[in-house]
């Protein structure tokens, strides 16, 4: 069995999120195995997983900002604000070809920043605890509420008039997106398409960052080696948390379930990762001024016992 970590999956299109975590189970011999962030089957790109106790870091990844690349067709939207869905009446004539991408620019703009976005109907939220997407592909007639959602940049590449299938002229826009958690690319082509009064929906979306983990970190599933792509719990929650350095002794106490005293407050925000002094992930820590308590504690057994080392904590 695999030892615990985070691998970053670089997801293949056509397959589920969930396809990706059945296929890790059976390259690193356990169940225990989760995603940070669904991805849609038609995107690509950043999947961060958690194997083993390592799954405990994956609360703090879910609601990590993201970035994206993606191609946005002006023109006509769809059902699903994707390519998969069907299509809707396209523009009418004149209408896109007047358009400019001045005006396109302009839209862009009103869509970045601090936004309310109403996310697509066949999104995952749950409505009345049943997925909005199940209702909606029942027939039901699904209305979501807007929620606030920061896009911190939405960048256009480059533009393309294209003729598709039965003659008709789209414009296609590959953009870069960075934002919060919980944003959705397809509602944004929907609303660029809808505010320029043509039409609009997602034909490509490649995930190339969350958090701290980006597309350079990622390795396609296909031939992978789980063990060789591991990034250790205290590897991973080091790039994800500030550290503080335990002792022995301080490291055993957060593994009772006492509380840790500092000569000095942690810099920085909650959680704070507790580092052994073997390397050994001990706990994420939540701090009070110069006290904390461990809000997660990680096995002993599944990373060795810490060996004998200087009393006091040290924060590098």
């Amino acid at each position: 069995m695999t030892a615990p970590g985070l691998v970053v999956v670089d997801k293949a299109g056509a397959m589920t999120s969930h396809d990706v975590v059945a296929r890790v189970r059976r390259l690193a011999g356990t169940r225990k195995v989760g995603h940070a962030g669904t991805l849609d089957p038609m995107a690509t790109g950043v999947l961060v997983l958690g194997i083993g106790s390592s799954t405990r870091l994956l609360t703090y990844i879910v609601g990590a900002d993201k970035e994206y690349e993606a191609t946005i067709r002006l023109g006509q939207g769809t059902t699903t604000d994707d390519a998969e869905g069907e299509p809707l009446p396209a523009a009418a004539g004149g209408t896109l070809d007047s358009l400019t991408i001045d005006a396109v620019r302009a839209a862009i703009a009103d869509l970045t920043g601090d936004i309310q976005q109403v996310p697509s109907t066949v999104s995952a939220i749950k409505v009345d605890g049943k997925r909005a997407y199940a209702r909606a592909r029942a027939g039901e007639d699904v209305v979501l509420a807007p929620r606030s959602v920061n896009v911190a940049a939405f960048d256009l590449l480059g533009h393309e008039r294209v003729r598709v299938e039965g003659g008709d002229h789209v414009l296609d826009l590959r953009v870069k997106v960075a934002c919060s958690s919980g944003t959705y690319i397809r509602a944004l082509a929907r609303d660029l398409g809808a505010a320029l009064g043509v039409g609009g929906h997602l034909t490509a979306l490649r995930r190339t960052r969350v958090g701290p983990f980006r597309a350079d970190d990622t390795a396609p599933l296909e031939g992978m080696d789980v063990s060789d792509r591991l990034l250790a719990p205290a590897d991973a929650a080091s790039q994800l948390f500030e550290v503080c350095r335990l002792t022995v002794a301080q490291a055993t106490d957060l593994g009772h379930g006492k509380r840790l005293r500092l000569d000095e407050a942690p810099i920085g925000a909650n959680p704070v990762a507790g580092i052994a002094p073997d390397g050994r992930l001990v706990g994420l820590l939540e701090f009070t001024g110069t006290e904390g308590r461990a809000l997660v504690n990680f096995p002993v057994d599944e990373a060795g016992v810490a060996p004998e080392g200087p009393e006091g904590g040290v924060r590098p």
